[in-house]
């Protein structure tokens, strides 16, 4: 059975695709859970006019994430945090101490979702972290982190 998809659905496709699925499968979870609707012309239609605005909102996210990477890309954010002596901090950075410390010293916003550490920062020095705004946006920032 030809469909259109209304949501995103994971390993079959995105809102406002047409996908050929099984017809047990349309009827009894897709159509009932109102991730899809069988396609008709006027549906073909309205598919069409998903795909665009869904085309035209990863343009603009993907802009988005350019700007932020432009902004950003190899530069150096200074985070002040407490330590002992030789050293070691206190406690840790994560990625939401990352994203604060981006907007103070930047001024630009960042999520933590895009913050990627692969663990916590738990030393005074420099440290290279990936931020990831978009998944065809990727760029490092140094992170300097000192005793304070």
């Amino acid at each position: 059975m030809k469909i259109i998809l209304t949501t995103d659905v994971d390993g079959l496709g995105h809102k406002g695709d047409v996908v050929e699925v099984a017809d047990g499968y349309a009827r009894n979870y897709l159509v009932p859970h109102s991730k899809a609707i069988k396609a008709t012309r006027g549906a073909l239609k309205e598919a069409e006019a998903m795909r665009r605005s869904r085309e035209e909102a990863e343009r603009v996210a993907k802009a988005a994430a350019s700007q932020i990477a432009e902004a950003l890309a190899d530069s150096r954010v200074v985070v002040a945090a407490r330590s002992a002596d030789e050293g070691k901090l206190f406690g840790s950075i994560g990625a939401r101490n990352v994203a604060e410390a981006i907007a103070s010293y930047t001024g630009v916003q960042v999520e933590p979702q895009v913050v990627l550490l692969t663990g916590p920062i738990k030393e005074i020095g420099l440290h290279q972290v990936t931020l990831k705004p978009h998944p065809e946006v990727e760029f490092q920032l140094t992170l300097d982190v000192i005793p304070g």
